[in-house]
């Protein structure tokens, strides 16, 4: 222990400035994220609820009286007992899973196409990056506006072509297509972007000498390109993954509260049970620690196969 103490207190007397720099960005991580994630952990815990939490009313304020209950939320959610886990742990993977595919799959394609010399390239750069460039919450309302049932683009086009218009915010199954739409239009250019800087670091040496040996594009692709872009692919995926698994205003403000059971997802259900109807404490802190886990356990397994990857290519 003592010997812990001695190195801290050498490297704060060398690199004190270091330290100086560092504890601003440590306080504001402690308030902003060590504080909540602190609370969320007591409060999983507890029975807290609207009714027995601690609050001012006026001039008068009433003490708390939940009680410490242990690992009984944890035992309700994981065990059935409340109910909506499980069904929404599994929309909730299709969901991450079919928007990263289409995320990475429409990016590459469209970053090898921006990654050969066409005419107005620069262009198109451009164009394909303003879905990125606009604020998620905006997006979202205007595909909501364009999904209509009455007044949207997309059924004045189908009653153009003699077709009847389709409720596509109130059916469950065309409230999950069109969640996924919206998401992957939203989330495409970042891995657009994330790829092309990918291909343009390959070198061009290993696309030349594998076509003097006679491979053909497609072998080129496989066995250069996709290679190349591993390091690349491991960390937009993973950071894909962790944002779609979380990606609640897509959810919430395209569906809003006509979101059936079907089509919430975790973050979405634990935020109704927290701000919806009897506020749930309690319940909505288990299933934010719950969804916090399991992007944990997902990160270091995943993190541990592209490292086995690697290791196997070498």
């Amino acid at each position: 222990m003592s010997t812990v103490v001695t190195r801290v207190r050498r490297s704060f007397g060398t690199h004190w400035y270091a330290w100086a720099m560092v504890l601003p960005v440590v306080i504001v991580l402690a308030v902003l994220v060590g504080y909540p994630l602190g609370r969320g952990i007591y409060l999983s815990f507890t029975d807290a609820n609207e009714a027995n939490v601690g609050r001012t009313i006026g001039v008068n304020h009433i003490e708390a009286t939940y009680q410490f209950v242990g690992l009984d939320n944890y035992w309700k959610v994981l065990s059935g007992q409340e109910g909506h886990f499980y069904s929404r742990l599994t929309w909730t993977v299709l969901w991450t899973a079919s928007c990263v595919v289409l995320h990475y799959t429409i990016g590459l394609g469209l970053a090898l196409l921006l990654n050969r010399q066409v005419r107005f390239r620069a262009l198109y750069r451009v164009l394909l990056i303003l879905p990125w460039a606009v604020p998620a919450f905006v997006a979202t309302f205007s595909w909501r506006l364009m999904f209509n049932e009455k007044y949207g683009v997309l059924n004045a086009f189908l009653s153009g072509l003699g077709l009847d218009p389709v409720d596509w915010l109130g059916d469950s199954t065309l409230q999950k297509a069109s969640a996924v739409a919206v998401n992957v239009w939203l989330g495409v250019p970042f891995m657009m972007v994330a790829i092309l800087g990918g291909l343009q670091s390959i070198p061009g040496e290993l696309h030349e000498a594998a076509e003097m040996d006679g491979a053909s594009p497609w072998q080129r692709f496989r066995h250069v390109t996709l290679p190349g872009l591993r390091p690349v692919s491991g960390t937009v995926i993973l950071l894909g993954t962790i944002w779609t698994f979380n990606m609640f205003q897509v959810i919430y403000l395209l569906i809003g509260q006509g979101a059936s059971s079907e089509s919430e997802i975790l973050v979405t259900y634990s935020y109704r049970l927290a701000f919806q109807g009897v506020r749930d404490y309690a319940g909505s802190a288990t299933y934010g620690i719950l969804i916090l886990s399991l992007l944990l356990v997902f990160a270091v397994f995943y993190r541990r196969m592209l490292t086995r990857q690697e290791a196997t290519t070498r």
